[in-house]
């Protein structure tokens, strides 16, 4: 062989070699589920024995956080942050004006994939993601049911309804089958977006795991009704249960999301024992999360459209090559710093625009600390701040103020803002809030030009709701 073809020949040998130490990335996001929802991670009433694998396998994050919505539909903002790495203030909910981190893993030679729930406009897909499958987007409907409206273009894009199976199955077959396809000459990144445990909560009838109600406790925090106006009291999701909300009709809800997450635990599985049984199984990264919590009784609501801890809190579990078993983490960070953190652990330069903060170094000792504190912002009537103990929620509409100490009351049940001794800590932590949102271009208003009374009567029956499901 000449010299100019033996060179050729060993510069593609070294860039076949490095490809090959770039990790894979099978990243799957759930729906509405609370961080407490993880047998693994402490409620003892759950079955989740393949989130619990997960969990053995890597760092668990206790203190990750979606940042808020700017509309009932949370899921829209916060899958938009997630895979753009910006900020609640600065994102583009069509993900059109920005590079994506999905593009920008497939611009770094990653062969990349998606399939499941697409709440971000379907022109978004082929500027993400180079293939995706069994994509449905729109309002939440009967996940047995085949959406009508909410197909997709074919082409690189198949239709959204590829089998009669319930719609998380089919997202997962989709996976498995582009898993099942990866011959090594290229790293992967694949995205697995569940439609669950968003309700309704069906799965399918023979599915055998079942939750008996009257075994299921309360919430710490359940409260028949919230007892003030939070500036999005009857939106859609609120309406799911009547008011005042009845301890056996906050069970029976509870017990059907327990029996939902159960269901798509049961997907985790199949693609934890796809990944275990390939050539690539040492070298590809894991990561489960969940674009936010829920209420479902706690505090009085049902839905995630308010900052309380159980809303904006997800879980975060991330495993793979290099990175400790066993682990938990209490560093604090946003859903937006995940993408960065996860282009750092692969090479992957960030796209320009990307606001996410690293945090690699977390992962490899869970000790060390993330963010120093968090924003967060629900429209422009409710805005809140932590730094980890202390948490303060502003309700600029009514002119009302809570703080609650999270290390002795994790479950915000002790409003200490009427305390005089917190009356400098309340002051200090409006004024961080208010220089945060400006820094990052929120300039929505703490104070309303116009209060309106914090009191709220529950209507007599439920309204009808205008909207498609969050």
């Amino acid at each position: 062989m000449s010299l100019p073809r033996l060179l050729v020949a060993m510069l593609a040998a070294v860039a076949s070699l490095a490809a090959a130490r770039q990790p894979n990335v099978v990243f799957i996001f759930a729906d509405d589920q609370r961080a407490d929802t993880i047998a693994a991670l402490g409620n003892p009433l759950i079955r989740t024995p393949n989130l619990d694998r997960l969990v053995r396998r890597g760092v668990a994050f206790s203190h990750a956080y979606m940042q808020g919505g700017n509309q009932g539909a949370t899921c829209v903002p916060s899958r938009a942050m997630l895979l753009s790495g910006r900020s609640l203030a600065q994102i583009d909910e069509k993900l059109l004006k920005h590079e994506t981190w999905p593009h920008a893993f497939g611009a770094a030679g990653y062969s990349t994939f998606a399939a499941g729930k697409w709440h971000n406009g379907p022109p978004s897909i082929p500027k993400s993601f180079q293939q995706a499958r069994a994509l449905f987007v729109g309002g939440m409907a009967d996940p047995m049911k085949a959406p009508t409206s909410d197909m997709l273009p074919t082409g690189k894009l198949s239709p959204a309804r590829i089998s009669p199976k319930h719609l998380c199955e089919e997202a997962t077959d989709a996976t498995l089958a582009f898993l099942k396809s990866q011959d090594g000459t290229k790293p992967f990144f694949s995205y697995l977006a569940f439609d669950g445990p968003h309700d309704p909560h069906i799965v399918p009838d023979g599915f055998p795991v079942k939750y008996d109600v009257a075994a299921v406790p309360l919430p710490p925090n359940f409260l028949p009704q919230h007892p003030f106006d939070n500036g999005e009291m009857v939106v859609r999701d609120e309406q799911l249960l009547r008011w005042p909300r009845s301890e056996a009709d906050v069970k029976g809800m509870i017990s059907e999301y327990y029996r939902y997450i159960s269901f798509l635990d049961l997907q985790v599985g199949r693609i934890l024992d796809a990944i275990d049984a390939s050539p690539f199984a040492d070298n590809t990264i894991v990561v489960f999360s969940a674009d936010s919590g829920v209420a479902r009784g706690s505090h009085g609501l049902i839905g995630k459209q308010n900052l309380y801890e159980h809303s904006l809190r997800v879980p975060l579990i991330i495993a793979g090559p290099g990175i400790p078993a066993d682990k938990r983490t209490e560093a604090m960070c946003y859903l937006f710093d995940v993408m960065p953190t996860l282009g750092k652990l692969c090479g992957v330069p960030a796209p320009n625009d990307s606001q996410g903060q690293e945090f690699s170094a977390v992962l490899k000792d869970p000790v060390r600390s993330a963010r120093p504190f968090l924003m967060f912002g629900y429209k422009t009537v409710q805005k809140a701040l932590t730094d980890g103990r202390w948490k303060l929620i502003r309700y600029p509409h009514v002119d009302r103020t809570q703080l609650f100490d999270l290390q002795s009351d994790p479950f915000e049940t002790k409003d200490l803002s009427a305390d005089p001794a917190q009356a400098e800590r309340i002051k200090a932590m409006l004024a961080k809030l208010a220089a945060e949102m400006k820094a990052d271009g929120d300039d929505d208003p703490l104070t309303a030009a116009k209060v309106d009374p914090a009191e709220w009567k529950a209507p007599q029956r439920l309204p009808r709701p205008g909207q498609k499901g969050f």
